[in-house]
This record gives structure tokens, sequence and C-alpha cells, in this order.
């Protein structure tokens, strides 16, 4: 599913459709960062891996563009912790 991660550029957040619903991370950008500020899971599909899913997709494009990842908002916080395999995004 994280091939499905967009990164809408004119909303500064990445986006994934799931079930006629969209979730999504906003961001800001630094000269060599994307702060991940705020994540959002329709109610509707909560409980299913969606935002981790779509953490994962946007840290793909991160990585992709050669970024680096700063969590601004405790889901990305806590996903990086149990992902350490993505610690040299972190920075």
């Amino acid at each position: 599913m994280a091939a499905l991660v967009r990164d809408n550029k004119d909303r500064s957040r990445f986006e994934l459709d799931v079930d006629s619903e969209l979730a999504f991370a906003s961001y800001r950008l630094t000269p060599s960062a994307v702060i991940i500020t705020h994540t959002e899971t329709p109610r509707a599909l909560r409980g299913r891996g969606i935002a981790s899913e779509l953490i994962k997709g946007a840290l793909e494009l991160i990585r992709h563009d050669g970024k680096k990842v700063i969590a601004g908002c405790g889901f990305v916080v806590d996903y990086l912790d149990k992902h350490p395999e993505d610690a040299d995004l972190v920075g």
C-alpha cells in the first residue's frame, strides 16, 4: 500500500486514499529535512494500520528525495521508535 502514498506539494502533505477516504500527514520543509507536523486518519479507517502505511510511504518518498525527516507529531515519533530500520532518515 505504501506505493500509493503521494506527495501533494500544493497542500504540503502526504496523502493516501483508502475506501474513498483520505488519510494525510502534513509537513513543513527545511532545506535538508521534512518536518511531519500532523497525521490525520479518518475515523472510519482507524485501527487498520492505515496511518502506519501512510508514514511508511512518506518515508520512502523522503528517502528518495535525499532528505531527512523530523518527527513533529507523536504518531511519527512512535512510528520511528518501532521501526529502527528508518533511523538513517532521522535528522
